[in-house]
């Protein structure tokens, strides 16, 4: 990596994101050794500091466009919440108008009724009529017309505030609808640039400069997974998969090879939390669309009574997710670049575990 290298990747773009690392998920494996050979194509030699620095940035870059996705989905998924409520909206507006239309005939014919009548008092029907009897049924026929003429209209009036109602909630929705649209551009924005600096970034190192990058990842993730297993957590993860639990692990272990695609659900490409949440839907219960509405929403339980089927929420601002499968290890969408995978549960920072099947 000659100067001008150096100096392009010093300047890349530090912000936060979630990186994936393929750590063996028990001690049985052995820590990868990074080979600090020289790249054949440059005149200096690479130094194994100089690539560690890359390896920060990209982690750093992919955490922002992992934060960014999370934003997305969560504005993707309001949109389509929106939508779904404009249209019920819409529906009620157009019943309520047929309605409103019905008792306008109605009242119309109650007015003519009352002016085929004359609309004179009963006292002057009664000095009119030949036979009180006939009066006495007519002014009980009266009475009720008027009453129910007037419950027409209470109707009327109850049916335009309703109308008016739904059309202010409609135009509410809209509102809404819209600046969950821009909040979605946004994020969309933001996770393609985090994610074309990423790679522009990669794309300054030599084919064997990568190789080195990789090693170390792994380097990274085998240090954590090792850590974290020398705590003795796996003496005390007994936990037996519900039923559930089973679905969804064999659900998404069958996805592993497919490619991490951002904001995908599948079935050929899935996000991290895409993964998640499709699988517990398959396994028969719907949980939140994104990692950070799993943390928010689902039961937390410690992470010594983890199960199989359980999630792992990773990072302090909860944006990478990955389903514990046992033995300490998890299954996960990646990043960018990444196929779904098989890793060490410990392998990243962890926020902690939920349950979908809680109940």
């Amino acid at each position: 990596m000659g100067t001008g290298k150096r100096s392009l990747i010093a300047a890349a773009v530090t912000v936060v994101c979630a990186v994936t690392v393929l750590a063996a998920p028990a001690t049985a494996f052995a820590a990868p050794t990074p080979t600090p050979s020289p790249s054949s194509t440059s005149s200096t030699p690479v130094s194994t500091e100089e690539l560690e620095t890359v390896r920060k940035k990209l982690d750093k870059l992919y955490r922002a466009a992992s934060s960014a996705t999370d934003a997305y989905n969560a504005a993707e998924e309001k949109a389509e919440q929106q939508s779904a409520e404009i249209v019920a909206l819409a529906k009620k507006i157009a019943k309520g108008k047929e309605k409103l239309r019905e008792l306008k005939k109605r009242a119309g014919a109650a007015a003519a009724a009352q002016y085929r009548t004359g609309g004179l008092p009963p006292e002057a029907h009664l000095m009119l009529s030949d036979d009180p009897d006939e009066f006495l049924d007519g002014t009980g026929r009266v009475r009720q017309g008027e009453r129910a003429t007037r419950h027409l209209i209470e109707e009327m009036t109850r049916t335009q505030q309703d109308l008016e109602l739904y059309a202010k909630d409609a135009s509410a929705q809209w509102a809404k609808l819209e600046a969950n649209r821009k909040a979605k551009a946004a994020a969309q924005k933001k996770i393609e640039k985090r994610i074309a600096a990423a790679e522009k970034l990669e794309s300054q190192l030599e084919k064997e400069e990568r190789e080195r990058l990789a090693e170390l990842e792994e380097q990274a993730a085998y240090e954590a997974q090792t850590s974290w297993l020398s705590s003795g957590i796996l003496d005390e993860l007994h936990g037996t998969a519900t039923q559930q639990g089973k679905k969804a692990v064999e659900f998404a272990t069958a996805q592993i090879g497919k490619p991490y695609e951002w904001g995908a659900e599948g079935p050929k490409t899935y996000d991290c939390s895409g993964l998640t949440s499709q699988a517990w839907a398959t396994a028969g219960s719907v949980i939140p669309r994104t990692s950070q509405q799993q943390w928010k929403q689902l039961k937390r339980i410690d992470i010594e009574d983890m199960r199989p089927g359980d999630l792992i929420i990773y990072f302090d601002d909860a944006s990478h997710v990955g389903m514990y499968v046992g033995d300490g290890a998890m299954v996960h969408a990646p990043r960018p670049g990444r196929t779904i995978t098989i890793a060490g549960a410990g392998s990243m920072p962890i926020l902690g575990v939920v349950r979908p099947d809680a109940g």
